[in-house]
């Protein structure tokens, strides 16, 4: 699995987590970090868009995040990763800078994914999605990290 995103990772709490749940993933994701781009908002996401969708290998199955996206609980996130990895095609997830990501990107994704409607810093976003990704991992595997049915 890859993961390409906008914005540079600093040291600092937010990496120390990524590189935790990262480090459990069997593979563990590859990172690309994009550089994010300055100006209007709209030019900004024009940039990173086609910086993103460069480095994007073409026969990948792209798994965009954005608040548009579908939002499955941790199970449903489980069998959909289940699905994606089982394509025979490198999965790659796509989380754009503080603007999100253009619609070119959107509409290039194979799965638009949501980890909620509350809006996150996109730095954190990395960390959610590592941990969930361990956490689908664990259900797949049936291991006990995930404790299904707790309130």
């Amino acid at each position: 699995m890859r993961l390409i995103a906008v914005g540079k990772l600093r040291d600092g709490p937010e990496a120390e987590l990524f590189a935790r749940y990262n480090a459990r993933l069997r593979p563990k994701m590859t990172v690309m970090e994009i550089a994010e781009s300055p100006g209007a908002p709209a030019e900004a996401k024009r940039r990173e868009a086609a910086a993103i969708l460069a480095a994007l290998p073409p026969a990948a199955f792209a798994v965009a995040l954005d608040l548009g996206g579908t939002a499955p609980d941790s199970e449903g996130l489980a069998k959909q990763l289940e699905r994606w990895l089982g394509s025979s095609r490198e999965v790659c997830f796509l989380i754009g800078g503080a603007e999100g990501l253009d619609g070119t990107v959107i509409s290039r994704a194979d799965a638009v994914l949501s980890l909620g409607k509350l809006t996150w810093p996109h730095m954190l976003v990395r960390v959610l999605l590592a941990e969930q990704l361990f956490r689908a991992s664990a259900i797949l595997s049936g291991h006990p990290y995930h404790r299904a049915g707790r309130p």
